[in-house]
């Protein structure tokens, strides 16, 4: 977590904590998802 000027924070408050790991969650199911797909691609390609 950045401010303005690009110095990063040593402590974050724990909502801070809980969105960030919020976000990185909806991030890796995005990703599985996205994997799941190519799978199915790959799988009909053959």
């Amino acid at each position: 977590m950045n401010n303005c000027c690009g110095v990063s924070r040593s402590f974050l408050t724990k909502e801070e904590k809980t969105e960030m790991l919020k976000e990185y969650k909806d991030s890796l199911e995005k990703e599985a998802k996205g994997v799941s797909e190519r799978i199915r691609e790959l799988e009909r390609a053959n």
